[in-house]
Protein backbone atom coordinates (compact mmCIF):
# COMPACT_ATOMS: atom_id res chain seq x y z
CA UNK A 1 0.00 0.00 0.00
CA UNK A 2 1.38 3.34 -1.36
CA UNK A 3 2.13 6.10 1.28
CA UNK A 4 3.01 9.75 0.65
CA UNK A 5 2.69 12.49 3.40
CA UNK A 6 0.27 15.32 3.09
CA UNK A 7 1.52 19.11 3.48
CA UNK A 8 0.58 18.84 7.19
CA UNK A 9 2.46 16.10 8.03
CA UNK A 10 -0.34 13.88 7.92
CA UNK A 11 0.46 10.46 6.21
CA UNK A 12 -2.08 9.56 3.33
CA UNK A 13 -2.72 6.33 1.72
CA UNK A 14 -3.77 5.31 -1.66
CA UNK A 15 -4.68 2.20 -3.80
CA UNK A 16 -3.94 1.56 -6.80
CA UNK A 17 -6.32 -1.04 -8.96
CA UNK A 18 -6.21 -1.92 -12.43
CA UNK A 19 -4.02 -0.91 -15.70
CA UNK A 20 -3.77 1.66 -18.13
CA UNK A 21 -3.24 5.55 -17.39
CA UNK A 22 -3.99 6.90 -13.80
CA UNK A 23 -7.47 8.33 -13.25
CA UNK A 24 -7.70 9.87 -9.58
CA UNK A 25 -10.79 8.71 -7.57
CA UNK A 26 -12.03 11.05 -4.86
CA UNK A 27 -14.34 8.75 -2.49
CA UNK A 28 -17.54 10.59 -1.38
CA UNK A 29 -19.39 9.93 2.15
CA UNK A 30 -18.55 12.70 3.21
CA UNK A 31 -15.27 10.73 4.76
CA UNK A 32 -16.24 7.55 3.90
CA UNK A 33 -12.68 5.27 2.76
CA UNK A 34 -12.17 4.32 -0.93
CA UNK A 35 -12.96 0.82 -0.39
CA UNK A 36 -16.36 1.18 -1.46
CA UNK A 37 -15.74 2.40 -4.97
CA UNK A 38 -13.91 -0.96 -6.18
CA UNK A 39 -12.89 -1.40 -9.65
CA UNK A 40 -15.60 0.97 -10.24
CA UNK A 41 -17.53 -1.38 -12.06
CA UNK A 42 -14.77 -2.50 -14.36
CA UNK A 43 -13.25 0.60 -15.68
CA UNK A 44 -10.06 -0.28 -13.67
CA UNK A 45 -9.82 -2.87 -17.15
CA UNK A 46 -9.37 0.61 -19.12
CA UNK A 47 -7.56 3.07 -16.74
CA UNK A 48 -5.51 2.46 -13.45
CA UNK A 49 -8.19 4.00 -10.81
CA UNK A 50 -5.80 5.38 -7.78
CA UNK A 51 -8.23 5.36 -4.82
CA UNK A 52 -7.28 7.64 -2.59
CA UNK A 53 -8.32 6.89 1.13
CA UNK A 54 -9.22 10.48 2.70
CA UNK A 55 -7.05 11.69 5.69
CA UNK A 56 -8.51 9.95 8.63
CA UNK A 57 -10.27 7.23 6.83
CA UNK A 58 -9.53 3.79 5.69
CA UNK A 59 -5.86 3.34 5.30
CA UNK A 60 -4.82 7.25 5.83
CA UNK A 61 -3.45 8.71 8.87
CA UNK A 62 -5.22 10.40 11.31
CA UNK A 63 -4.28 14.28 11.14
CA UNK A 64 -2.97 16.28 14.23
CA UNK A 65 -5.33 19.02 14.03
CA UNK A 66 -9.53 17.54 13.66
CA UNK A 67 -10.29 21.22 11.68
CA UNK A 68 -8.50 20.15 8.65
CA UNK A 69 -11.27 17.55 7.86
CA UNK A 70 -13.06 20.70 5.90
CA UNK A 71 -13.68 19.83 3.00
CA UNK A 72 -11.78 23.31 1.46
CA UNK A 73 -8.63 22.30 3.85
CA UNK A 74 -7.60 19.10 2.17
CA UNK A 75 -7.31 20.60 -1.55
CA UNK A 76 -3.64 20.53 -0.40
CA UNK A 77 -3.84 16.49 -0.15
CA UNK A 78 -5.06 16.40 -3.94
CA UNK A 79 -2.45 18.41 -5.11
CA UNK A 80 -0.12 16.85 -2.76
CA UNK A 81 -1.38 13.76 -4.64
CA UNK A 82 -0.65 14.65 -7.78
CA UNK A 83 2.59 15.93 -7.43
CA UNK A 84 3.87 12.63 -5.87
CA UNK A 85 2.90 10.62 -8.46
CA UNK A 86 4.54 12.62 -10.92
CA UNK A 87 2.14 13.87 -13.10
CA UNK A 88 1.96 17.20 -14.41
CA UNK A 89 -1.77 16.91 -15.26
CA UNK A 90 -4.21 14.73 -13.93
CA UNK A 91 -7.70 13.08 -15.28
CA UNK A 92 -10.02 12.85 -12.07
CA UNK A 93 -13.28 11.25 -11.17
CA UNK A 94 -15.05 12.23 -7.63
CA UNK A 95 -17.90 10.64 -6.14
CA UNK A 96 -20.74 12.38 -3.85
CA UNK A 97 -19.35 14.26 -1.52
CA UNK A 98 -15.88 14.02 -3.40
CA UNK A 99 -17.02 16.38 -6.06
CA UNK A 100 -17.33 19.23 -3.72
CA UNK A 101 -13.52 18.38 -3.23
CA UNK A 102 -12.46 17.86 -6.92
CA UNK A 103 -14.29 21.24 -7.36
CA UNK A 104 -12.30 23.11 -5.28
CA UNK A 105 -9.35 21.70 -6.23
CA UNK A 106 -9.82 22.10 -10.05
CA UNK A 107 -10.57 26.14 -9.39
CA UNK A 108 -8.02 26.29 -7.40
CA UNK A 109 -5.28 24.48 -9.44
CA UNK A 110 -6.82 24.59 -12.91
CA UNK A 111 -3.60 24.11 -15.05
CA UNK A 112 -3.00 20.71 -13.17
CA UNK A 113 -6.48 19.16 -13.88
CA UNK A 114 -6.68 17.14 -17.53
CA UNK A 115 -10.48 16.07 -16.94
CA UNK A 116 -13.05 15.95 -14.50
CA UNK A 117 -15.36 13.46 -14.12
CA UNK A 118 -18.66 13.89 -11.50
CA UNK A 119 -20.00 11.00 -10.65
CA UNK A 120 -23.92 11.73 -9.03
CA UNK A 121 -21.64 14.37 -7.05
CA UNK A 122 -22.60 17.38 -4.64
CA UNK A 123 -21.65 20.97 -5.74
CA UNK A 124 -21.62 22.60 -2.75
CA UNK A 125 -18.99 24.67 -3.43
CA UNK A 126 -20.96 26.17 -6.66
CA UNK A 127 -24.02 26.69 -4.31
CA UNK A 128 -25.82 24.12 -5.36
CA UNK A 129 -27.40 21.75 -2.69
CA UNK A 130 -29.82 18.95 -2.77
CA UNK A 131 -33.02 19.43 -0.53
CA UNK A 132 -35.49 17.09 1.31
CA UNK A 133 -38.10 18.20 -1.95
CA UNK A 134 -35.10 16.93 -4.21
CA UNK A 135 -35.28 13.42 -1.77
CA UNK A 136 -39.15 13.36 -1.93
CA UNK A 137 -39.54 13.36 -5.86
CA UNK A 138 -36.74 10.88 -6.48
CA UNK A 139 -38.06 8.61 -3.75
CA UNK A 140 -41.73 8.93 -5.42
CA UNK A 141 -40.19 6.93 -8.37
CA UNK A 142 -39.64 3.99 -5.87
CA UNK A 143 -43.34 3.37 -5.04
CA UNK A 144 -43.78 0.30 -6.86
CA UNK A 145 -41.09 -1.01 -4.79
CA UNK A 146 -42.05 -3.58 -1.97
CA UNK A 147 -39.81 -2.22 0.39
CA UNK A 148 -41.32 1.09 0.00
CA UNK A 149 -43.81 1.37 2.27
CA UNK A 150 -41.36 0.90 5.47
CA UNK A 151 -38.12 2.60 3.91
CA UNK A 152 -39.98 5.30 3.28
CA UNK A 153 -41.15 5.73 6.89
CA UNK A 154 -38.25 6.13 7.94
CA UNK A 155 -36.87 8.33 5.37
CA UNK A 156 -39.74 10.58 7.15
CA UNK A 157 -38.10 9.79 10.09
CA UNK A 158 -34.91 11.00 9.36
CA UNK A 159 -36.33 14.31 7.37
CA UNK A 160 -38.10 14.70 10.98
CA UNK A 161 -34.80 14.15 12.56
CA UNK A 162 -35.72 11.20 14.93
CA UNK A 163 -34.45 8.82 12.95
CA UNK A 164 -32.53 5.30 15.01
CA UNK A 165 -29.82 3.47 13.40
CA UNK A 166 -32.91 1.30 12.08
CA UNK A 167 -34.19 4.06 10.37
CA UNK A 168 -30.67 4.75 8.82
CA UNK A 169 -30.43 1.19 7.48
CA UNK A 170 -34.00 1.21 5.97
CA UNK A 171 -33.30 4.01 3.87
CA UNK A 172 -30.47 1.81 1.85
CA UNK A 173 -32.80 0.81 -1.31
CA UNK A 174 -33.12 4.65 -2.35
CA UNK A 175 -29.69 4.94 -3.09
CA UNK A 176 -29.52 1.53 -5.04
CA UNK A 177 -31.15 1.41 -8.91
CA UNK A 178 -31.57 -2.17 -7.79
CA UNK A 179 -32.02 -2.99 -4.12
CA UNK A 180 -30.77 -6.65 -4.43
CA UNK A 181 -28.27 -9.27 -2.40
CA UNK A 182 -25.13 -7.05 -3.80
CA UNK A 183 -26.41 -3.63 -3.17
CA UNK A 184 -27.52 -4.72 0.83
CA UNK A 185 -23.75 -5.61 1.40
CA UNK A 186 -22.46 -2.65 -0.34
CA UNK A 187 -24.75 -0.69 2.05
CA UNK A 188 -23.62 -2.67 4.99
CA UNK A 189 -20.07 -1.43 4.81
CA UNK A 190 -21.00 2.43 4.90
CA UNK A 191 -20.96 2.85 8.57
CA UNK A 192 -17.53 0.55 9.13
CA UNK A 193 -15.64 2.45 6.45
CA UNK A 194 -16.62 5.62 7.55
CA UNK A 195 -15.29 8.64 9.88
CA UNK A 196 -18.06 10.35 11.39
CA UNK A 197 -16.33 13.48 13.13
CA UNK A 198 -14.96 13.58 9.97
CA UNK A 199 -17.92 13.88 8.08
CA UNK A 200 -19.50 15.99 10.24
CA UNK A 201 -16.34 18.66 9.90
CA UNK A 202 -16.33 18.30 6.31
CA UNK A 203 -19.01 20.65 5.71
CA UNK A 204 -18.55 22.74 8.70
CA UNK A 205 -18.98 26.65 8.82
CA UNK A 206 -16.52 28.60 6.53
CA UNK A 207 -16.06 25.62 3.52
CA UNK A 208 -18.88 27.31 1.84
CA UNK A 209 -19.44 30.49 2.32
CA UNK A 210 -20.73 32.94 -0.19
CA UNK A 211 -17.53 34.65 -1.15
CA UNK A 212 -16.04 31.32 -1.80
CA UNK A 213 -18.80 29.93 -4.06
CA UNK A 214 -18.35 33.03 -6.17
CA UNK A 215 -15.08 32.80 -6.25
CA UNK A 216 -15.04 28.91 -7.39
CA UNK A 217 -17.76 29.64 -9.57
CA UNK A 218 -15.54 32.46 -11.56
CA UNK A 219 -12.48 29.98 -11.86
CA UNK A 220 -14.36 27.16 -12.83
CA UNK A 221 -16.62 29.35 -15.87
CA UNK A 222 -12.73 29.17 -17.75
CA UNK A 223 -11.50 25.50 -16.78
CA UNK A 224 -10.31 24.70 -19.90
CA UNK A 225 -10.38 20.65 -18.66
CA UNK A 226 -13.53 19.00 -19.97
CA UNK A 227 -15.88 18.15 -17.63
CA UNK A 228 -18.71 15.00 -17.61
CA UNK A 229 -21.52 15.12 -15.04
CA UNK A 230 -23.07 11.40 -14.80
CA UNK A 231 -26.48 11.29 -12.54
CA UNK A 232 -28.30 8.69 -12.33
CA UNK A 233 -32.10 8.62 -12.82
CA UNK A 234 -33.32 7.42 -9.49
CA UNK A 235 -31.52 9.29 -7.69
CA UNK A 236 -32.18 12.42 -5.23
CA UNK A 237 -28.25 13.94 -4.85
CA UNK A 238 -28.28 15.28 -7.52
CA UNK A 239 -31.64 14.80 -9.44
CA UNK A 240 -30.86 14.56 -13.33
CA UNK A 241 -32.38 18.47 -13.35
CA UNK A 242 -30.26 19.30 -10.54
CA UNK A 243 -27.52 18.06 -12.12
CA UNK A 244 -28.17 19.71 -15.07
CA UNK A 245 -27.97 22.97 -13.04
CA UNK A 246 -24.74 22.10 -12.05
CA UNK A 247 -23.67 21.44 -15.68
CA UNK A 248 -24.73 24.85 -16.87
CA UNK A 249 -22.33 26.41 -14.38
CA UNK A 250 -19.35 24.52 -16.26
CA UNK A 251 -18.69 25.90 -19.62
CA UNK A 252 -18.44 22.71 -21.74
CA UNK A 253 -19.25 20.02 -19.42
CA UNK A 254 -21.33 17.11 -20.77
CA UNK A 255 -24.30 15.39 -19.08
CA UNK A 256 -25.22 12.06 -19.20
CA UNK A 257 -27.78 10.72 -17.38
CA UNK A 258 -27.74 7.05 -16.18
CA UNK A 259 -31.10 5.10 -17.04
CA UNK A 260 -32.36 3.02 -13.63
CA UNK A 261 -29.43 4.04 -11.76
CA UNK A 262 -29.37 5.66 -8.15
CA UNK A 263 -26.31 7.07 -6.31
CA UNK A 264 -23.69 4.11 -7.16
CA UNK A 265 -24.15 3.69 -10.85
CA UNK A 266 -21.36 1.47 -11.37
CA UNK A 267 -22.75 -0.96 -9.38
CA UNK A 268 -26.48 -0.64 -11.20
CA UNK A 269 -25.23 -0.95 -14.67
CA UNK A 270 -21.38 -1.76 -14.67
CA UNK A 271 -20.85 -2.13 -18.39
CA UNK A 272 -23.02 1.14 -19.70
CA UNK A 273 -20.95 3.00 -16.73
CA UNK A 274 -17.71 2.23 -17.98
CA UNK A 275 -18.66 2.50 -21.42
CA UNK A 276 -19.90 6.12 -20.88
CA UNK A 277 -16.55 7.00 -18.37
CA UNK A 278 -14.32 5.35 -21.17
CA UNK A 279 -15.89 6.80 -23.72
CA UNK A 280 -15.56 10.38 -22.38
CA UNK A 281 -12.08 9.98 -21.31
CA UNK A 282 -10.71 8.35 -24.50
CA UNK A 283 -11.87 12.57 -26.23
CA UNK A 284 -8.66 14.26 -27.62
CA UNK A 285 -9.92 17.09 -24.94
CA UNK A 286 -9.81 14.39 -22.15
CA UNK A 287 -6.40 13.16 -23.76
CA UNK A 288 -3.78 15.94 -23.72
CA UNK A 289 -5.78 18.76 -25.60
CA UNK A 290 -5.65 22.37 -23.58
CA UNK A 291 -7.97 24.73 -25.21
CA UNK A 292 -11.05 25.76 -23.29
CA UNK A 293 -14.38 24.18 -23.75
CA UNK A 294 -16.91 25.24 -26.02
CA UNK A 295 -19.81 26.89 -24.17
CA UNK A 296 -22.25 24.10 -24.66
CA UNK A 297 -23.98 21.27 -22.42
CA UNK A 298 -25.34 18.14 -23.77
CA UNK A 299 -27.68 15.56 -22.07
CA UNK A 300 -27.18 11.81 -23.41
CA UNK A 301 -29.06 9.14 -22.03
CA UNK A 302 -27.15 6.08 -22.51
CA UNK A 303 -29.68 3.28 -22.64
CA UNK A 304 -28.66 -0.47 -22.90
CA UNK A 305 -28.69 -1.54 -26.20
Amino acid sequence: MPVFTAPDGTALAYHRVGKGEPLLCIPGGPMRASAYIGDLGGLAEHRQLIRLDLRGTGESGVPADPATYRCDRQVADIEALRAHLGLEEVDILAHSAGGDLALLHAARFPGRVRSLTLVTARARALGVDFTVAHRREAAALRAAEPWYPAAYRSYEAVWAGTATDADWDAIAPFFYGSWDAAAAAHAASEVPQTNEEAGERYASPGAFTPASVRATRAALAALPAPVLLLAGELDSGPLPRVAAEIAALLPGAELTVQPGAGHYPWLDDPDGFTRTVTAFLSRPAAAGHREPAPARHRATDHRPS
